[in-house]
């Protein structure tokens, strides 16, 4: 109200005289009523009251009058809500003023407004205990920035929930509204420390409660999933958590609790069952696969032994391949169990983990839980083959695969080889290694002595590519009575061996030394000394020659010969002659 309406007014109550004292009383009235005005006035800076009087949506502010010297403008953006101007001519409005100077005339804003009244509002719901509500915007340093209308308060990460959150960008990414406790308000810092945490103990303190009543063993509840580790998931029972332990999540075999809660399970709802639950240290033990029935109760109805069965290989170890048949009944293909040949020990050469594999039912042990499986039993058997194909006696030939010091093995077929036994390399020769003789890679001719399909044997012989030297050669050579030649190759304390031949030797009995006592096969004869021997005796089944000592002298060797024959021929002669004498008796 100018000075001009007041002028008017006064008029308008009551007739003005042109007297003095009319004059008196009217100045009188009229700084009652600009006093009155004055004290109408809105009080700035502050928040004050006004009237929207313009829009210039082209310059881009609205026009508020607020009773004094000068309208107020305040930026249009202020007044825009999701894209649309909120206000309109002739609305009231609640903005903040500023006086700048006479000539730019009031600052006012709306936004300031809001923020001044939130600070307000902060502020009383701080010392009354009350809550605010605001909107997460920013993750900062040590947590996040929440939006109080205008206001920036700060949310440290101790205080987002019960537990420690490592990912609170996923807060932001919400975009949604909590409630808050305001913990810490100092406005002239500007400072306002939020916690959600306490409002989530105290409802949670009132669900441990309820749930407390229903934790018995054995009763079924829905929980939520809020944590998940390698070795189980927790689950919130509402006040209170549980441990769903990987090992209670299935009955068959579980590596990872996501293959059977998910891939995400966090704040999925799950229905678990209550194994364990000590009241003392408020730890529970939960159960998901205790809702299904065991499978081994029923084993014996589906499964028997001999039958061919489906599964998935879901582990491999040294000792064979774990095949799950259905979930929670696995069976183990052992090593021996892979391949008839069994050349091949490594199951990752036949399988990969996650492969369908059908197998055949060996054994079912219930009461241990086990299944035994075979893979080769699917397969056909190559040693029925084999056994048909090689007749004891034929020969065959083929590389020399392997050499160990009882034989070598040659290549029969890619996966199966034959076992020449060092024994049965030669008839004669002493063989010590099998190496000395022969070279791995070396083409070589055997004779099949047996195909042992049982016991998967190929057993070759390579001496029995040439008659047995001990059945005719030998005996005739070294017939009982002759007389020969040879070198001592070695001397034990029973007696001394002697080399006839290449690869045929003889003993000399430590009797058979000397017509006298000796302790010592050395105190006659020596290391590679040759002798003059006599055969007195020949084993071709052992395959030994005994022998004595006729003389040590060589060269009186010939004579030895000469008189041994005689004495052999006279020993003859008389024999003949006793025997005819003994017909004529009889005669």
């Amino acid at each position: 109200m100018n000075h001009l309406d007041i002028i008017k007014q006064l008029r308008g109550q009551t007739t003005v005289p042109e007297d003095h004292d009319t004059t008196e009383a009217a100045s009188s009235a009229f700084a009652a009523l600009l006093q009155a005005d004055e004290a109408e006035k809105p009080r700035i800076p502050g928040i004050v009251m006004g009237r929207v009087v313009a829009i210039n949506e082209a310059v881009g502010y609205v026009v508020v009058d607020f009773r004094h010297k000068s309208e107020g403008r305040v930026p249009l953006h202020e007044f825009m809500v999701d894209g649309r101007l909120s206000v309109q001519v002739g609305d009231e409005v609640e903005v903040w003023a500023d006086q700048i100077d006479d000539e730019a005339g009031p600052h006012v804003s709306k936004k300031k407004a809001e923020q001044q009244r939130m600070w307000q509002k902060i502020s009383l719901a701080c010392e009354n205990d009350e809550l605010v509500r605001g909107r997460i915007v920013a993750k900062v340093k040590g947590g996040l920035s929440v939006n109080l209308d205008g206001v920036k308060a700060f949310l440290p990460g101790s205080q987002v929930d019960i537990r420690p959150i490592r990912n609170l960008d996923k807060f932001v990414a919400e975009n949604e509204e909590y409630d808050f406790k305001v913990i810490k308000f100092n406005r002239r810092r500007g400072n306002i420390v939020l916690s959600r945490r306490v409002l989530l103990e105290k409802d949670r303190a009132k669900l441990k409660a309820k749930t407390l009543e229903k934790l018995i063993e054995g009763n079924v509840l829905t929980g939520v999933v809020k944590n998940v580790t390698q070795y189980g998931a927790f689950i919130d029972l509402g006040g209170i958590d549980g441990l769903l332990h990987v090992t209670d999540m299935s009955w068959g075999r579980v590596t990872d609790p996501r293959e059977v809660l998910g891939e995400t399970p966090e704040n999925q709802q799950i229905e678990v069952k209550v194994l364990r639950f000590n009241p003392e240290t408020e730890r529970v033990s939960l159960g998901l696969k205790q809702l299904r029935d065991d499978p081994w109760n029923s084993v014996a109805e589906r499964y028997s032994v001999n039958q061919r069965v489906e599964g998935r290989v879901v582990s491999l170890a040294e000792y064979g391949a774990f095949v799950e048949l259905e979930e929670g009944i696995e069976g183990l293909i052992h090593v021996s169990e892979l391949s008839w040949t069994g050349n091949n020990k490594k199951p990752e050469r036949y399988f990969s983990k996650g492969d369908a594999v059908t197998a055949q039912i060996l054994d079912i042990d219930i009461e241990s839980r086990r299944i035994s499986l075979g893979y080769k039993q699917t397969q056909e058997n190559p040693w029925v083959e084999l056994q048909s194909q090689f007749q004891p006696g034929s020969v065959i030939k083929g590389p020399i695969r392997n050499i160990t010091e009882f034989g070598i093995f040659v290549s029969i077929t890619q996966e199966i080889d034959g076992l020449v036994h060092i024994s049965d390399l030669s008839w004669t020769q002493k063989i010590k290694h099998p190496s000395d003789v022969y070279t791995r890679g070396q083409n070589v001719e055997a004779v099949v002595l047996n195909v042992d399909v049982e016991n998967q044997r190929f057993s070759l012989g390579i001496k029995q590519l040439t008659p047995d030297p001990w059945e005719t050669e030998i005996p005739q050579r070294y017939a009982v009575g002759r007389i020969v030649k040879g070198n001592v190759s070695n001397i034990e304390h029973f007696g001394a061996f002697v080399t006839l031949e290449e690869d045929i030797e003889g003993m000399i009995h430590i009797s058979e030394l000397s017509d006298e006592h000796i302790k010592d096969p050395s105190e006659v004869v020596s290391e590679g000394q040759e002798v003059v021997i006599e055969v007195i005796n020949i084993d071709r089944i052992e395959r030994r020659i005994a022998l004595a000592l006729r003389s040590t002298d060589v060269d009186s060797f010939e004579d030895i010969v000469e008189y041994t024959s005689n004495v052999v021929a006279d020993s003859a002669n008389f024999s003949a002659s006793i025997g005819g004498l003994e017909s004529s008796d009889e005669e």
